[in-house]
């Protein structure tokens, strides 16, 4: 148990279980930061509201079933006030070494009207316990600030807005943002890039909209189809699905729902087809898609002699010394024939192979010419690079991606310039990025997609995949043959036993371990087999664990922090610092969450925390945390913090797209609702030399009897083979759930 009481503010997001009787309540709270963390909260609540931000002061537990909650010892709620805004702006970034203590005391000596009377006369700040540095600092911040920007932060600070939106509404509305924002803050949903329904209905209610505005009930109904798509990974929903989840959501206000889904059909927020309803992003991503392949290529290869190929071929496996059988002779033929091959396989298969023999014939065959490789995360473009010899890259990094506007430098105008394009690990590709790849592809003279079809679709909607394949437009190769490695490797028979649904842990002596334990045992046999491994000279990055939920005595964040007070505890001289319940510390290994293209990091990537900074020794008077990614270092303050977690254990989903030597996975009942035939296959498939699975083998067993719950719903394959790109399904709308 941790002593130490912690503060945090947020609000109710839903209610897991209440006793109307004695108050006693568990319950999901979005806490009011950077990153708008969820986590469980339990206390007694005499009266839960979930509009109603609440002030809780309490401490972080363990669980024994549920791992990490926040137990409440008092809460309070607090009201929005002019002088908690003035708090927020003086500890806000633009004051760096200020922090919400020395802003308050600065609010309580100099009262309310404190940044007029510091603008005015800045000796006024001699009254506040401040360096005369400090004081001279926020001086000159304010008088530097522009008035409409800081009335715009005083706004945002004020409603409890995170300051990482600031810049968005900057550049999207300029003076005119805080105007805008009053006037209507749900445009700012379709305007400006990263505001959410929830943002702009935060900022609503606070003004005073009631829940009925017809504005909000557009804005609802707009998020709450992409929402649902999202949820499930869909490129549509169904007509009367969605007007029954919003009649659900709105349930007690006044509404006409046909006029407002006609109006967001008109302003062509939402788009109609048959009986289907897409989000408009979807419906671009799958019609430009179509569009983009029907026609592709629109710049032509020399045709490839057969008299020139074959030899080619037969002077590779000279060279190389290995001999292609059927299958990947076939691959090789039918790149050079076409100008879209799919490749696809499972571990074992000879993909890296083909890859490899793909770009040094095309080399040879065509000399001088530009070769592209490409992969959807840092680590899968560093596979490639590394098999294919020479440089890969993120699809964001060559599509230029900028963080802030969400737009891509690469596009129709501004193309990508290669002959041949790769790209690997396709199956993460998700529709969106797919459009905008090929948006910029129209020199590209050939395309070869390689991937497995067995593992996880993306995490954003559409199955891209699976549809290209399903399409039937495009060659497809399936690699089949399981070349063993010299030490018989078991995790990819167990891999391929996976896809068959027919595993037997007695057939497996090398290399693949099964331990059943219960749930609560877990924690321990995991630091116990990191420790062993540790002890036989592998390095703590060699090995990781893999869960398949965030939650519970076997989840993502009860083994990060068990685990890390195991292997990096808290000792003299090692700096540390929390944030929420994550403490970071030097030495802690680290799993970068989101693509930060500017340091050249990108989710997915692991790395070391080398050195934590104090806002004292820091030239811009910021905590700074320093993360060493295999030599690329980047650094993150309270502002971008949020980027970075734990990585100890990480998710199967995050985890995609690398390979480790060791995995660790463990699999309990606990995790029934995730486990699915995908899920443990892609987990399994992550490592190199050995893998150990703990927990239950029924509920292992369970899960690869399971298919996709939910087979998501696209039209992209319907697309490709329409004339119009046009969709009619002649079949009953199907259920899929």
């Amino acid at each position: 148990m941790n002593d130490e009481v912690i503060r945090i503010t947020g609000n109710v997001a839903y209610i897991l279980y209440r006793n109307e009787e004695t108050g006693y309540s568990v319950f999901r709270f979005r806490r009011t930061d950077e990153n708008e963390r969820i986590i469980t909260v339990t206390g007694i609540f005499p009266v839960l509201e979930k509009d109603r931000q609440y002030e809780i002061l309490g401490e972080y537990v363990e669980h024994p079933t549920y791992g990490m909650q926040f137990r409440m010892h008092s809460y309070g709620v607090p009201l929005p006030t002019e002088s908690e805004g003035i708090i927020r702006f003086l500890s806000g970034p633009q004051f760096p070494g200020i922090g919400r203590k020395t802003a308050m005391k600065i609010v309580e000596t100099l009262g309310e009207d404190c940044l007029d009377l510091i603008r005015n006369d800045p000796s006024c700040l001699r009254r506040v316990p401040l360096s005369a540095e400090k004081a001279a600092m926020i001086h000159e911040q304010l008088m530097s600030e522009d008035e409409g920007m800081e009335q715009l932060i005083r706004f945002l600070n004020i409603h409890g807005i995170g300051m990482r939106n600031l810049v968005r509404l900057n550049r999207t509305y300029g003076t005119q943002a805080l105007v805008k924002l009053k006037e209507n803050p749900y445009r700012v949903i379709e305007e400006c890039d990263g505001f959410g329904f929830e943002t702009a209905d935060k900022i609503a209610m606070n003004l005073g909209f009631p829940h009925d505005d017809e504005r909000r009930l557009y804005a609802l109904l707009v998020s709450l189809t992409m929402d649902l798509c999202m949820q499930n990974g869909d490129s549509f929903l169904y007509y009367d699905e969605l007007e029954e989840a919003f009649c659900r959501k709105c349930e007690g206000l006044s509404f006409d729902y046909e006029t407002l889904y006609q109006t967001a059909i008109r302003r062509r927020s939402l788009i109609e087809e048959e009986d289907r309803v897409y989000p408009v992003t979807q419906y671009d991503a799958e019609a430009g898609i179509a569009s983009f392949l029907r026609t592709f290529p629109y710049l032509l290869s020399d045709p490839v002699d057969e008299t020139q190929l074959e030899p080619a071929i037969l002077q590779l496996q000279e060279e190389t010394g290995i001999r292609y059988d059927e299958d990947q002779t076939e691959a090789i033929r039918t790149f050079f024939a076409h100008p879209l091959t799919i490749i696809t396989g499972g571990p074992g298969t000879g993909k890296t192979t083909v890859v490899r023999a793909l770009t040094s014939l095309y080399r040879k065959l065509y000399p001088g010419s530009e070769v592209v490789c490409t992969a959807p995360t840092g680590r899968a473009a560093k596979r490639l690079s590394e098999l294919t010899d020479q440089s890969a890259m993120t699809i964001h990094s060559l599509l230029k991606w900028d963080l802030e506007s969400n737009t891509f430098g690469r596009n129709e105008d501004e193309p990508v310039y290669a002959d041949l394009l790769i790209i690997d690990e396709f199956s993460m590709v998700d529709a969106w990025l797919f459009y905008h790849l090929l948006d910029a592809c129209r020199n590209v003279r050939r395309i070869c997609i390689i991937g497995d079809e067995d593992q996880l679709p993306s995490v954003s909607p559409g199955c891209i995949l699976r549809d290209l394949i399903d399409s039937g437009m495009f060659p497809l190769i399936r690699l089949s043959h399981i070349y063993r490695q010299k030490h018989e490797s078991d995790v990819i028979a167990l891999a391929h036993d996976i896809r068959q649904g027919t595993v037997d842990f007695e057939a497996y002596t090398h290399d693949v371990a099964f331990f059943e334990c219960p749930s609560q045992d877990i924690r321990y046999h995991v630091a116990s087999i990191v420790r062993n491994a540790m002890e036989k000279g592998y390095l703590l990055n060699d090995i990781q664990v893999l869960s398949p939920m965030y939650r519970g005595n076997a989840g993502i964040d009860l083994l990060n922090n068990y685990l890390q007070e195991v292997f990096n505890p808290e000792e003299e001289g090692r700096r540390q610092m929390r944030f929420g319940y994550t403490v970071f510390r030097e030495g802690d290994k680290i799993l970068q969450l989101k693509n930060q293209p500017e340091d050249d990091v990108f989710n997915g990537d692991i790395g070391i925390l080398t050195e934590i900074e104090t806002a004292q020794e820091n030239e811009n008077g910021k905590v700074t945390l320093y993360v060493d990614f295999d030599g690329i270092i980047a650094s993150y303050t309270a502002e971008t913090i949020s980027n970075i977690t734990l990585a100890y254990c990480i998710s199967v989903h995050k985890s995609q797209g690398s390979e480790y030597p060791i995995v660790i996975m463990p699999l309990t009942h606990q995790h029934t609702i995730m486990l699915q035939k995908k899920l443990i296959y892609t987990g399994v498939t992550r490592a190199r030399r050995s893998l150990i699975l703990l927990g239950s083998k029924e509920a292992f067993l369970n899960g690869i009897a399971h298919e996709d719950r939910h087979r998501r719903r696209t039209t992209l394959s319907q697309r490709l083979c329409s004339d119009t790109g046009y969709v009619i399904l002649s079949e009953e709308p199907q259920d899929f759930a």
